[in-house]
């Protein structure tokens, strides 16, 4: 008998206010200027693509936009690229999120990476319409890096979910 990694405990509900700080911390991370090096992931568009998982009701579209805008605005680039590709990535994760959930972590890492490497692939094609040169194939090994990170990144993101191992006997639920 193979021995399953799965976890039995029950999860508590998603606070609200986990969720847009660890969001603010990916646009941190972001921000940093080894955020441009080759092999960083776009942490804003893991998190993203986690929480449209997990939590779409919390972390949607429309905070996809704002982050967009705040990486457009950060990177200095033609605003709208990266709001365009974390939409769509938002909308994807959202929309497969049931298909997602149903596998182990590393099969999940399998089925999000073609998500993040659309997320990655939108802000070239809209740079190189424009008139930029390739940034090089070295540019796109950040989400194979970042999908390789989604299982630790489940781990620390739900982390505060876990209900306490100790069960208190007189306590209901």
């Amino acid at each position: 008998m193979q021995p399953t990694y799965t976890s039995s405990r029950i999860l508590l509900p998603v606070r609200p206010w986990f969720v847009f700080f660890s969001l603010f911390c990916a646009l941190l991370l972001n921000f940093l200027p080894t955020s441009h090096w080759p092999g960083v992931p776009d942490w804003v568009a893991l998190v993203l693509c986690f929480w449209s998982v997990r939590e779409s009701r919390y972390i949607g579209m429309g905070w996809a936009f704002i982050c967009g805008i705040a990486m457009d605005v950060a990177d200095g680039a033609i605003l709208g690229q990266h709001a365009l590709a974390y939409i769509l990535l938002a909308y994807g994760a959202s929309q497969l999120s049931r298909r997602i959930l149903w596998f182990p972590l590393a099969q999940q890492a399998l089925h999000v990476m073609p998500l993040l490497v659309m997320a990655q692939v939108i802000p070239v094609l809209i740079r190189l319409l424009t008139g930029a040169d390739f940034p090089g194939w070295g540019y796109f090994i950040s989400p194979f890096v970042a999908s390789t990170l989604w299982v630790p990144a489940t781990f620390v993101l739900l982390l505060p979910q876990y209900q306490p191992l100790e069960q208190d006997p007189d306590r209901p639920i």
